[in-house]
């Protein structure tokens, strides 16, 4: 028996042959229907790249789930151009979300122009605080990393310092007091004040 020719065979059965993972009749399926998809997302999006990749993707979910297509419901065109206005909407939905975020973003950079200079004063700030830090007693500043930058309770690094919990807030206290004068020393009275 000889084959009937892709050509010759109806919309319905090119779906159950893509369904036995025939890409054949996907390339039939495709040649037959992927101009008026194609036609549909230039129309609805009026960018033919991004049209392009609506008939790719509308192709992908027929090659994945060619059991969503249902003869019963209407023709194979008319269901692939269903998915394809589908999935147009939901892409003109992404990017016009895109450009409103990204004109936000820019009004937002606009009306709040880049501090420099608070930078620097952060940086320098920054690169003190690790230096005061670093010259505490080691039980202050191993009992200050694990609370402030470890995000400790006081409970909780009493116990991974296995020392009582009344230890624990002492040394955090004198730790913090220290490095309060130090600050001030270093000319940060303000922000150390704060």
């Amino acid at each position: 028996m000889v084959a009937q020719p892709l050509s010759d065979l109806s919309d319905t059965s090119l779906v159950l042959a893509i369904g036995r993972w025939r890409e054949d009749a996907l390339a039939e399926a495709y040649r037959r229907h992927a101009g008026a998809s194609f036609a549909l997302a230039r129309r609805l999006l009026g960018d033919k790249e991004m049209a392009e990749e609506v008939v790719q993707e509308v192709f992908l979910r027929l090659w994945n789930r060619p059991d969503r297509f249902d003869p019963e419901r209407g023709t194979l065109r008319s269901y692939l151009l269903a998915q394809t206005h589908g999935r147009s909407v939901d892409m003109l939905r992404s990017e016009t979300s895109r450009r409103r975020r990204e004109e936000r973003d820019a009004r937002e950079t606009a009306e709040n122009p880049h501090d420099i200079e608070r930078e620097v004063v952060d940086m320098t700030v920054a690169e003190r605080m690790k230096g005061v830090v670093a010259e505490l007693p080691a039980e202050e500043r191993r009992a200050i990393e694990l609370a402030y930058f470890g995000g400790h309770t006081y409970r909780q690094v009493a116990v991974l310092l296995d020392a009582p919990e009344g230890t624990v807030k002492s040394r955090i206290r004198s730790g913090l007091r220290r490095m309060r004068k130090a600050l001030v020393e270093a000319g940060m009275g303000t922000w150390a004040e704060n």
